[in-house]
């Protein structure tokens, strides 16, 4: 099964698309790791991406997509995959259409603006050791202290409540019309994000199955 998952930033895409891994035994791929996998390997496609990227110019959705295409061809793709952040845009959504690349269901995690922004905002992490805390969810013993190690628990710039809601207004304006785009196809199902983690997966594998 070939799926593309939707979600703003928040939505807990990276954690669905690993239970749909575990559950159909398919890799999750994103732009980035796709990108940074071909500049490694050196392919033709790669280095033409590099130079782009060299000159401190965006990499254009043709090459963007044509290294995704040649990504797919690999044998751990046989089975189906799943695209996490990507397409970002209608034109790369049509763009993947034109070259060829079938999708089967578009699955697209909805979770309420001022919800995401008390996730992301809330959210702390250890300048030492990496761990990560929320202050509602799962404060550390101490405020400001990591469980851990002791050290100091801050704020990713990333998560700052402006930043929050300046990356939720760019998804709105770019992201969010591809929901129309695949509805038009039939493709798309829209789960609703709970609260829990487990219930938004169980809604999730029961989409795969509708």
């Amino acid at each position: 099964m070939n799926l593309i998952l939707l979600g703003a930033p928040g939505a807990g895409k990276g954690t669905q698309a690993e239970v749909i891994c575990d559950h159909l035994q398919i890799p999750a791929l994103s732009t980035g790791n796709i990108l940074r996998e071909a500049l490694k390997q050196g392919t033709e496609l790669g280095l033409k991406a590099k130079s782009y990227m060299d000159g401190g110019k965006l990499v254009p959705d043709e090459v963007v997509i044509a290294i995704i295409k040649e990504r797919l061809t690999a044998p751990d793709c046989e089975n189906g995959f799943i695209l996490d952040g990507f397409p970002r845009t209608v034109p790369q959504a049509q763009a993947l259409d034109a070259m060829g690349v079938r999708i089967d269901r578009v699955i697209d995690i909805e979770v309420p603006d001022e919800k995401i922004e008390q996730r992301l905002s809330g959210r702390r992490v250890c300048e030492s050791c990496g761990a990560s805390y929320h202050m509602l969810y799962k404060p550390s013993a101490v405020a400001g202290v990591c469980d851990k190690c002791g050290g100091n628990t801050v704020q990713r710039k990333d998560d700052h409540p402006d930043t929050v809601r300046e990356r939720l207004a760019v998804y709105h304006e770019q992201t969010e019309p591809l929901k129309d785009y695949y509805e038009k196809t039939g493709k798309l199902v829209i789960v609703e994000g709970q609260e829990e983690v487990s219930d938004t997966s169980e809604l999730v594998l029961k989409a795969l199955r509708a």
